[in-house]
C-alpha cells in the first residue's frame, strides 16, 4: 500500500513551523461572562441601509475615510481603512520588508501579531524586551537596528495596559529616520485620547498610526480599521491591500458609527468603561492573592496573582473567561480582564471571593 503524500510538505517551511496567534475566539471556552478579548460587553444598534450588495464595494469607502479623517483630526489622503487593525499590521509588512534581508523590531510584552505576521512573510523578527517598567529599552533598539524596516511599538499597550512615554517614542523615531517606518498601535486610544500621536504625522514621514473601531467604538464584530499617516505612505499601502478589503455591510456601519451622534455614544461607553475598571481595580486590590493590579489606560486591567492558574482554571470551569498572559516575557502570575458590565465585574469578584473561602 503507498504512504500517502504529506500535502503539508509543500507548504513553506517557516508556515509548517509557524504557531499561529491564540486569539480568544481560537482559544475557546464555554462561557456566559466572556473577558478575554477586549471587546465592549453589550451589542451596539445598528441597521444595515445598503441594497446594492450586487456591486463590489468600494476599495476604500468615501464615507468611511472622509468621517475618520475628521473624526481624527487628518487629512483623507492620509488614512487608509482595512480589515481591523491587523491587516494594517501585515500591510506594513508587505510594503516595506523583504523576506530574508530586512527585519521587524517589536518590544515584549506587546500584541501578538507582530510576531506572528513577520514570520508569516519570512521576515526576521529582531525581539528587544521592554525595561521593568515596559518602557522601550531605547539604548537596545540602537543596537539592533540593523536591517530594521519596521518597528512596532504599542500605546496604550496590550497586555499590560501603559501608555509610552512620547520622549522615547521621539527618540526611536529620530533613530529610525531615513531607515525604518515607526508603527504606533493606538487600538485603545479612545481611553486616553490625550496621549495620542496623530498630530506628530507632521513632523515625521516615516511615522505610522494604526486604529480600530473594535474596542471604544464596540464594533470588534465588524472588522474595520484604519492606518493614518503622510500621503506616500498611504499610497504604498494602497498598491498590495486586496482589492475590496471591506464588505458593503462593513462599510455602511462603521459610517454610521462615525457619524456625531456614533461618536457621542462611543464617549459615553468609554465613560462607563473607565469608571467598571476602577470598581473592578479597588476591589481586586483588596484580595489576599492578588499581588499587584497595574494601571491601565485601556479597557482591560493586567493583574498579578500569587495563584494565577489556579484563578484562571477556577473561573473558566465557572464560564468567567480570563485571558492568560503568563507565557509573555516578563509577565509570569498575570492574567489579562477586559473590562465588562458592573455585573460581569462583579461575577469575577465573587468567583474570586469564593474560591478563597473553599481553599481555606
Amino acid at each position: 500500500m503507498n504512504t500517502p503524500f504529506d500535502i503539508t510538505l509543500l507548504a513553506r517551511k517557516n508556515v509548517r513551523q509557524l504557531t499561529p496567534y491564540q486569539s480568544a475566539r481560537r482559544l475557546g471556552g464555554n462561557g456566559s461572562v466572556w473577558l478575554n478579548a477586549n471587546e465592549y460587553p453589550t451589542a451596539p444598534d445598528f441597521t444595515f441601509n445598503e441594497k446594492n450588495l450586487n456591486r463590489y464595494p468600494e476599495c476604500q469607502p468615501v464615507n468611511v475615510i472622509n468621517r475618520y479623517a475628521a473624526y481624527a483630526g487628518v487629512q483623507p489622503e492620509q488614512v487608509l481603512v482595512s480589515r481591523g487593525a491587523d491587516e494594517a499590521i501585515e500591510l506594513l509588512i508587505r510594503a516595506f520588508c523583504e523576506p530574508g534581508k530586512d527585519a521587524v523590531l517589536y518590544c515584549p510584552p506587546t500584541y501578538g501579531m507582530y510576531s506572528v505576521s513577520a514570520e508569516t512573510f519570512g521576515v526576521e523578527q529582531r525581539v528587544v524586551p521592554a525595561l521593568a517598567d515596559w518602557e522601550p529599552d531605547v539604548k537596545a533598539i540602537a543596537s539592533q537596528l540593523d536591517n530594521v524596516k519596521l518597528i512596532y511599538l504599542c500605546s496604550p499597550n496590550n497586555p499590560t495596559g501603559n501608555i509610552v512615554d512620547p520622549s522615547l517614542i521621539r527618540e526611536v523615531l529620530a533613530l529610525a529616520k531615513d531607515k525604518a517606518i515607526v508603527a504606533i498601535d493606538e487600538a485603545y486610544i479612545e481611553f486616553c485620547p490625550q496621549a495620542s500621536l496623530v498630530t506628530w504625522l507632521k513632523e515625521y514621514p516615516n511615522l505610522v498610526i494604526l486604529r480600530t473601531l473594535s474596542k471604544a467604538f464596540a464594533l470588534a464584530g465588524l472588522r474595520c480599521g484604519f492606518a493614518l499617516a503622510n500621503s506616500p505612505v498611504i499610497e504604498l499601502l494602497l498598491k498590495v491591500i486586496a482589492p475590496y478589503p471591506l464588505s458593503t455591510p462593513v462599510a455602511d456601519i462603521a459610517a454610521q458609527a462615525l457619524t456625531d451622534q456614533g461618536i457621542e455614544a462611543m464617549k459615553q461607553r468609554v465613560t462607563e468603561i473607565v469608571r467598571n475598571r476602577t470598581y473592578l481595580a479597588d476591589a481586586l486590590k483588596n484580595l489576599p492573592n492578588v499581588e499587584q493590579v497595574y494601571c491601565s489606560e485601556t479597557n482591560y486591567i493586567l493583574v498579578k496573582f500569587t495563584d494565577a492558574d489556579c484563578v484562571f482554571r477556577s473561573l473558566w470551569e465557572q464560564g468567567i473567561i480570563l485571558r492568560d498572559q503568563q507565557r509573555q516575557y516578563g509577565l509570569a502570575g498575570c492574567l489579562r480582564i477586559s473590562i465588562g458590565t458592573r455585573q460581569e465585574c462583579d461575577s469575577v469578584i465573587t468567583a474570586i471571593k469564593n474560591r478563597q473561602t473553599a481553599n481555606v
